[in-house]
Order: structure tokens, then C-alpha cells, then sequence
């Protein structure tokens, strides 16, 4: 018994040829992001100003000191 097989395979190309596409993109921009993802923790915010609110908050430092020092800083 033969059996028809339609165009002869030209159809199982395409869809090799885009799954293939379709992974080795997948494999690049997985390398892409991995190499480009920030390393460490990212701080938003000034270092310096972190710490002057923790001295606040610590009553180490009055308002009025906090509010000198945080213009001194350029916050």
C-alpha cells in the first residue's frame, strides 16, 4: 500500500528551520540577559543619606542636624 505524503517534506523543513530559529534565539537572549542582569544589590537611593536617616531614627542626630547635613549633601 503507498501512501501520499503531500509535497514530499517540504513542510517539515519550515518547521525545523523555525523551531531551530525559534531555540537558538531563545539560547542568545538568555546569554544576553545573563550578561547584562545587574550584579549585587541595586540601591535607589544615596548611601550617605541612607545612613543619616538610620542616625535620625537612632536619635543620634536631631532634625535640625538632619536637615543641615542633608542639604550639605545636595539632597
Amino acid at each position: 500500500m503507498m501512501w501520499y505524503y503531500g509535497s514530499g517534506g517540504a513542510g517539515w523543513m519550515l518547521v525545523t528551520m523555525v523551531g531551530m530559529l525559534l531555540f537558538w534565539g531563545g539560547v542568545v537572549a538568555l546569554v544576553v540577559w545573563l550578561v547584562r542582569r545587574p550584579s549585587g544589590p541595586q540601591r535607589t537611593e544615596d548611601a550617605a543619606l541612607d545612613i543619616l536617616r538610620r542616625r535620625l531614627a537612632a536619635g543620634e542626630i536631631s532634625p535640625e542636624d538632619f536637615e543641615t547635613t542633608k542639604k550639605a549633601l545636595g539632597a
